[in-house]
């Protein structure tokens, strides 16, 4: 008799320090409290304040989010030690961040950094983030373009996520007039409707590809990667079908 999982989700990595996922769209990291949720990245009851799920095979501590529509490598720690650790890695910038976006409408530079100073608004319908055009710069990011889609004038980027603010890279992106594809809150909803039609495509084009960190016990670098998934491939090769 095997035990109740941990997760329902693909399983990247795990040892007795740390559980990694790959998370689906459409998956929370973790419950929205006062609230009927949707499905969750791990199983049982979440502790807010502790960033905790009590799972059937034991307390996994959350240590860091992916928003519910970006899909990707996920992690999470099995113990407080570890716990410590990794948050202290996340705090201090020893953690290296990768994300692959599909973005639109404007030429831009073929790589660059963006700095900006992003806000929190709460309300009752969540959580939301703007441009503050004032103070100072809170929010970092590192951009490279992968490759540029003229029929579709849509740029494939891979981006670094220096800090890790709510929503950062959707509303870095859409302010600059580069609204990641797909996205339901901050980006351009008649490219939505077309890449629909065109590509086929019904979800954020955001999929966080890689995380690199210092094990919490060995201290020795840890590559965890997500392959890109399957229907945001497919998207791809609607954009730029291979050359016979």
């Amino acid at each position: 008799m095997t035990n109740a999982p941990y997760t329902q989700c693909p399983i990247l990595f795990e040892d007795t320090d740390l559980l990694v996922i790959n998370k689906p769209e459409g998956v929370l990291s973790h419950p929205n409290p006062g609230t009927k949720s949707p499905a969750s990245a791990f199983e049982g009851p979440y502790d807010l304040a502790e960033r905790r799920f009590q799972t059937p095979q034991g307390p996994i501590w959350l240590i860091h989010r992916l928003d519910q529509d970006t899909s990707g490598v996920l992690l999470a720690a099995k113990n407080k030690k570890s716990v410590a650790a990794c948050r202290n890695a996340f705090e201090n910038r020893q953690v290296k961040k990768n994300y692959i976006a599909l973005v639109s409408r404007r030429p831009m530079p073929p790589h660059g950094i963006w700095r900006d100073t992003l806000m929190e608004n709460r309300s009752s319908g969540g959580i939301r983030s703007a441009i503050n055009y004032a103070g100072k710069p809170n929010a970092f990011l590192n951009y490279k373009m992968k490759e540029y889609f003229q029929k579709f004038n849509l740029s494939l980027l891979e981006i670094e996520l220096l800090t890790g603010k709510t929503h950062q890279i959707r509303v870095q992106s859409t302010y600059r007039g580069h609204p990641v594809a797909g996205d339901r809150i901050y980006g351009n909803f008649t490219l939505n409707k077309e890449l629909r039609a065109a590509l086929d495509l019904h979800r954020m084009f955001l999929h966080a590809w890689r995380l690199v960190l210092p094990h919490p016990t060995s201290g020795k670098l840890l590559t965890l990667e997500s392959p890109l998934p399957e229907d945001l491939e497919d998207c791809l090769l609607r954009v730029s079908p291979p050359k016979r």
